[in-house]
């Protein structure tokens, strides 16, 4: 019983581990040229925010040589060795158009080049795939630089000038602080309030606890993770970052995700990155501010996340039914008959990490893959 697996991220690397490592037969279709394309393409400083003992994929820790939070190029060179190990081989170039089922109930995965078809589907194209480029009043005037994050690689090229960036998830806060440490002097355009964890707390990973807090009731874990954000982080509302209603862990299942703090928070204090409302207007050589102030600005970075994409080749008649109100799928597979075989891995975001949570959903699903293997033998 053969699976298709679309991606060759960490996701899908995790799936295809998974199967290799019981022996399992899978086709792993990558629309680049690269294994761990989007990581390659990420700017300059990035590490995980995440411990690297709960950051590997399955069945294979990370050297013991790499630090405890992971560079953007050691976790390349980690998926590299990953696909090694596991000796997994993607067919590059194979960007998938279309996942149908035929007459025979088998899926049909349609590339722009090839057909292939097999029992199972593992969807793995990752949450963070098509950018979202909002289209900011008057943004046609504007004189500057306007990129989104992913076209940005360090603060180099913004020295002496001003930057505003757009938007403060994980992404615009450190971009935030790359730029001033390369001498740029840093906004954030901030329209709701932030929910902010620090990544060490009393000089300790945050992620562990994360992890042992999750293991309790849901109303418990708000509660402690509540009270540890207002003792590390306290009440950051007079530095125009507003005060959440929920806790980070609450916000977080609602598809919400927390900002996990390497040093931004204390040089908004400083005064060196400074906050600004919602957008009111982009001009020519300066923005207005919903609190109508008009400030000047030589280049506008846009963090605004990103989209699944999944909507591009999946059938219409079943977004509806796989997908939330924000284009993710709901769950890791789905009951219905007519949806057997099709899976979805790497489009959840919890406090415990991102990877830590690929190994628990790869494992739940390679095990539903078993146990139909045995019910259809």
């Amino acid at each position: 019983m053969h699976t298709i697996i679309i991606g060759a991220g960490p996701a899908g690397l995790a799936m295809a581990g998974q199967l290799a490592h019981l022996n399992q037969p899978f086709t792993v279709l990558e629309a680049s040229e690269y294994i761990g394309f989007a990581w390659r393409n990420h700017y300059d400083r990035l590490h995980l925010h995440t411990v690297k003992e709960h950051s590997a994929l399955p069945h294979l820790p990370y050297p013991t040589n790499y630090p405890t939070y992971v560079s953007r190029l050691q976790v390349v060179e980690y998926l590299e060795r990953y696909a090694e190990r596991f000796k997994i081989r993607p067919l590059f170039n194979q960007k998938v158009t279309k996942i149908q089922r035929d007459q025979d109930g088998m899926w049909q995965v349609k590339t722009e080049t090839d057909t292939f078809t097999a029992e199972r589907v593992v969807v793995a194209t990752g949450y963070n795939q098509v950018p979202n480029v909002p289209d900011l009043p008057g943004q046609r005037d504007f004189r500057g630089i306007i990129w989104h994050s992913y076209e940005y690689r360090n603060g180099a090229p913004f020295r002496d000038e001003n930057v505003l960036i757009v938007g403060m998830g994980n992404t615009g806060a450190e971009l935030a602080l790359d730029l001033l440490e390369h001498g740029a002097k840093p906004f954030i355009s901030v329209r709701r309030p932030i929910n902010i964890i620090r990544r060490d707390v009393f000089g300790r990973p945050a992620q562990p606890i994360a992890i042992f807090l999750s293991k309790f009731p849901r109303w418990f874990a708000d509660f402690l993770a509540g009270l540890a954000q207002k003792i590390n982080v306290g009440d950051v509302s007079a530095y125009g970052l507003g005060k959440p209603a929920h806790p980070p862990s609450y916000d977080t299942r609602r598809g919400i995700i927390p900002v996990i703090d390497i040093g931004t928070l204390d040089q908004i204090k400083a005064g060196n990155i400074t906050v600004v409302p919602g957008i009111e207007r982009v001009n020519a050589k300066t923005v207005t501010f919903s609190d109508k102030r008009e400030l000047p600005f030589d280049a506008i970075i846009l963090a605004t996340g990103y989209r699944p994409g999944v909507t591009a080749f999946l059938d219409t008649t079943l977004t509806a039914r796989i997908l939330n109100d924000r284009g993710y799928p709901k769950q890791l597979w789905f009951n219905d008959k007519d949806l057997q075989g099709l899976y979805f891995l790497g489009y959840t975001t919890p406090l415990t990490g991102v990877i830590y949570n690929l190994n628990i959903d790869s494992d739940r699903i390679v095990k539903h893959i078993v146990e139909n293997n045995s019910v259809s033998a």
